[in-house]
This record gives structure tokens, sequence and C-alpha cells, in this order.
């Protein structure tokens, strides 16, 4: 393995593993349903994403390369469909966002 290619693959796997760590804080510390929604959707798709690809650098060109890319693309296709069918039934559902609290709460 090349020294450019992996200082590629650890810098990918290490940001990857920042934005699961944010993605997780946010996910505790947001306010509301959607904004926590958003940022289990980051820890998917950036953060996965990223350390896929960082692995499959390592990897190398082999099948574990082609599983990992793969999965990658799975991810890539399945996670913002499950968010927006998430969406599309807390909107159905009545679970009402921080900003519709917030204009509901003023008015006397």
């Amino acid at each position: 393995m090349t020294l450019l290619v992996s200082i590629v693959s650890w810098a990918s796997l290490v940001l990857g593993g920042l934005f699961c760590i944010v993605g997780a804080i946010g996910l505790l510390r947001m306010p509301d349903f959607y904004t926590r929604m958003h940022a289990a959707s980051v820890i998917e798709t950036l953060g996965a994403g990223l350390i896929l690809l960082g692995l499959a650098l390592q990897a190398g060109f082999t099948l574990i390369t082609v599983k990992l890319l793969m999965l990658g693309l799975l991810i890539l296709f399945v996670s913002p469909t499950a968010t927006h069918a998430l969406a599309r039934a807390a909107m159905v559902r009545g679970v009402k966002h921080l900003a519709v609290e917030e204009k509901s709460s003023s008015k006397p």
C-alpha cells in the first residue's frame, strides 16, 4: 500500500468516525424528532460511507472491497429512503416540528 493511499484511508476513517461521534451527540442533544432524525441520517450516510471508503482503500482490490462497496451502495440508497418514510409517517401521525410548537405556544 502506498503512502498516499494509506493517508487517504486513515483520513477517511478518522473523518467518518468524527461524523459518527458528532451525529451521535446530535442525536442526544437535538430538541425534537425531526432534527434527531436528521442527525441519525448524517451518521448513516456520511459516517458509515466514509468508514466504508477507508476500509475499502485499506483492503486494496479484493473481494472484500467489492463487498464493502455493495454495502455502501445499499446504505446510500436505503438510508435516505428510510429517513423519508419515517418523516412522512411522523407527519401523518401528527408529530409536530419544533418551529410549529413555538408558534402555537406564543399565541394567546
